[in-house]
């Protein structure tokens, strides 16, 4: 009796060992993510980023930039919304090295250009705003301290697809050193 007692005790202690090992969850395994790029808060523009993590090597964000000093950046860009999916090749939960697709709508002004008018004079076109669409790709890598720290860099190229020709602008980027929060 006291063997089969001794057994009983040491199976069901078994068991309640295993069901609490199930209910152990790695803080690192968070699939919320919002990041703030660096470089373009250096260089006069606000890019804010928000990922959902989807599984250990997959995840979709979505970034939107607004530059907000015209004299650091050289350029006629004038927001961009830029959804993306990535893809992550290391052992870790949503991070290490990544490759990305996106599409980006982003707003233009075109180009001031002058022109021949009927008379043979030199006239001064206005400079009219284009909104775009463009596919592109990137790459990266993500690193996520303990405590929900994440550090990354990131870059990308697309292209233009509708106005690039009244615009001007033919490759749009993306790049950056984003620091945010894992929650």
């Amino acid at each position: 009796m006291k063997k089969f007692l001794l057994f009983a005790f040491i199976l069901f202690s078994t068991h309640n060992l295993m069901a609490q090992q199930d209910t152990i969850v790695n803080s690192l395994e968070k699939n919320n993510e919002v990041k703030l790029n660096a470089v373009m808060l250096l260089v006069g523009a606000f890019e804010m980023n928000y990922e959902r993590n989807l599984s250990d090597d997959s995840s979709a964000g979505v970034s939107v930039f607004i530059p907000f000093d015209d004299e650091n950046l050289d350029g006629d860009l004038n927001y961009y919304i830029s959804p993306y999916y990535r893809l992550y090749f290391s052992r870790k939960y949503a991070a290490g090295f990544f490759v990305e697709g996106f599409t980006m709508i982003n707003s233009i002004n075109s180009e001031e250009r002058w022109v021949l008018d009927n008379n043979g004079n030199f006239v001064e076109t206005k400079e009219d705003t284009y909104t775009d669409f463009a596919l592109g790709f990137g790459v990266g890598g993500k690193w996520v301290t303990k405590r929900g720290i994440v550090f990354e860099l990131v870059g990308g190229m697309g292209r233009n697809l509708l106005h690039a020709d009244e615009t001007g602008t033919t490759i749009v980027g993306k790049f950056g050193f984003n620091l945010g929060y894992r929650f």
